[in-house]
């Protein structure tokens, strides 16, 4: 089984991935089915993803024949690191690959690997909004 340096759980990918769908259709509420099935996901699963970036401000839900849901505010304002915080909490700076550090702290096998590379995702979900993502998923 091949190993990925960065592991994005699945939660955490739907909501980005669903995110940049609504951000395509801004004005038409989509349905949970229907983004399910654009994404090849879990009704289920979606669904309780999108219900936490609701009650998180990001999106809203419409009732109605025409209902679904859709961005609550404009793509350009809407960040990576916002849905990430949704969906995980806080980006914590990451110094250790154990919850509770083996050594002391002063030096590390991997040196300052750890601190860069958490530090580029946090840059990186933090400069990207919606309005630069949103025609690579249509």
């Amino acid at each position: 089984m091949p190993g990925n340096i960065l592991r994005i759980s699945e939660a955490l990918s739907l909501g980005i991935h669903a995110m940049v769908y609504l951000s395509n259709n801004v004005g038409r509420p989509k349905r949970v089915k229907e983004i399910a099935k654009r994404l090849r996901a879990s009704e289920a699963h979606l669904a309780k993803v999108l219900q936490n970036l609701a009650r998180a401000g990001l999106l809203k839900a419409v009732r109605g024949p025409k209902g679904g849901y859709e961005l609550a505010r404009p793509p350009e304002e809407i960040t990576l690191l916002e849905i990430f915080e949704v969906v995980h909490g806080p980006l914590e700076d990451q110094r250790c690959l154990f919850k509770e550090p083996l050594c002391s702290g002063e030096r590390c096998i991997l040196g300052d690997l750890l601190q860069k590379v958490n530090q580029a995702v946090k840059d990186h979900f933090s400069q990207t909004n919606l309005d630069m993502v949103r025609d690579i998923l249509t």
